[in-house]
């Protein structure tokens, strides 16, 4: 487990940003709430909550409200596994803090992942089934089952059996086995069907879950179904993640990681930069950002705009420019900087450009994407800024040298 990680004394003027999904049960706001005051307790500077949906406040309004006192805001994930949440929805929400508030520094960081302050926190809740059905497993044969939402992101659904293995390691269950409740096979049902072929004494269901909301439910459910279908196995449910205090050694790491600019992604393993088979069709990452970004522009810039105090007046083009790690090496901030400029100089042009995370062209940047056109530019240069600028963002002429593909 992870030691307890407290901030320096020099952080007065630094506040952390919980994100967690959001639900229609309260309760599951309120756990969201509890842990961000919590880990403000563990790390001794502020930590307010924020949802993507379906409660309040939303990441833009919580960071709006932090740019007022302090300068710089790591953004935490309250997110099990790095799918499209954590890889699309967060991204575009900080993208866009940074253009409203560019005085501000914004650090986005992991999700919860797999750790071993989690393993150690499954194990307890295992052992707390055990008791309660009056098994040992280091006597009896026992069998357990890791059960997750599932995800249409197969790097997420990979980081479940990973789980369970490791569950499985250097323990005394007869077996450890990865399943879902939906989305994703093999389904909790069909893993408990498998499992009582062999006749263990108990299967314990370990809800991989934050809250115990309705998925939960369903796990619980399941759990039980099963031990009365099949009287020669006990098997019950555990209860999911919740408030454990092991969630903030957690937490105290990954915003560790956001302030040092040491956060990790499974890049090699990301449908949305490596082409994976069954899954060649998907589009993320930075690309889904941009065509979000491209879509709000949309939706805001229409007609009876006096009718709708919330619409605002959208560029004709907005430019994303990837300043991970390769192409940062080979110059993109300089480029981002040219192109700023030279857009400020131009009488013509109405874009925003913003920097952007991985646009998935390692190797062959800078690379600047233009949209709604789909454009993207590869091999940039800052002297090629003014270029770009002049001809396509001010005569929709697009700089054939310079393309890389277009979407």
């Amino acid at each position: 487990m992870s030691e307890a990680i407290t901030a320096p004394e020099t952080l007065d003027d630094e506040a952390v940003l919980l994100v967690g999904h959001g639900s229609r049960r309260e309760k599951s706001n309120e756990q969201v709430r509890d842990l961000a005051v919590e880990l403000e307790g563990r790390l001794g500077i502020p930590v307010d909550a924020a949802f993507l949906e379906l409660a309040e406040p939303a990441i833009d309004e919580a960071i709006a409200g932090l740019a007022r006192a302090v300068s710089q805001v790591s953004v935490v994930h309250l997110s099990l596994f790095a799918a499209s949440h954590v890889k699309n929805d967060v991204p575009l929400a900080v993208e866009q803090a940074r253009e409203a508030h560019p005085e501000l520094t914004i650090n986005n960081g992991a999700h919860l992942g797999v750790h071993p302050a989690l393993l150690d926190l499954l194990d307890d809740r295992a052992a707390a089934v055990e008791a309660e059905l009056g098994v040992d497993r280091e006597e009896d044969d026992v069998a357990a089952v890791v059960c997750a939402r599932g995800s249409s992101d197969p790097d997420a659904n990979a980081d479940v059996h990973k789980l369970a293995r490791l569950l499985y390691e250097g323990r005394e269950f007869s077996r450890v086995e990865a399943s879902f409740i939906g989305v994703t096979e093999p389904l909790l049902d069909d893993t408990l069907h498998d499992i009582a072929k062999t006749r263990p004494d108990a299967v314990v269901v370990i809800p991989y879950m934050l809250g115990d909301g309705v998925l939960t439910g369903r796990i619980k459910d399941g759990a039980r179904e099963f031990d009365e279908e099949y009287p020669y196995v006990d098997a019950a449910p555990g209860e999911p993640l919740g408030t454990d205090t092991r969630l903030l050694d957690v937490l105290g790491d990954r915003w560790q990681e956001a302030r040092t600019g040491s956060v990790e992604m499974s890049c090699d393993t990301c449908k949305y930069k490596v082409e994976l088979d069954g899954y060649e069709e998907d589009q993320g990452g930075a690309r889904a950002m941009l065509r979000a970004l491209t879509h709000q522009a949309e939706h805001a810039d229409r007609e009876n705009v006096d009718d709708d105090p919330h619409v605002h007046d959208a560029p004709e083009k907005h430019v994303a420019v990837c300043t991970n790690q390769t192409c940062a090496q080979d110059g993109a901030p300089a480029v981002l900087e040219r192109l700023r400029q030279a857009a400020r100089d131009s009488d013509q042009c109405d874009a925003r450009i913003t920097r952007s995370s991985c646009l998935g062209r390692c190797g062959e940047g800078p690379m600047v994407a233009v949209y709604p056109d789909g454009v993207w530019y590869g091999g940039v240069e800052d002297e090629d800024a003014a270029e770009i600028v002049s001809s396509h963002l001010d005569r929709d002429r697009i700089v054939s040298e310079l393309v890389d593909q277009t979407l």
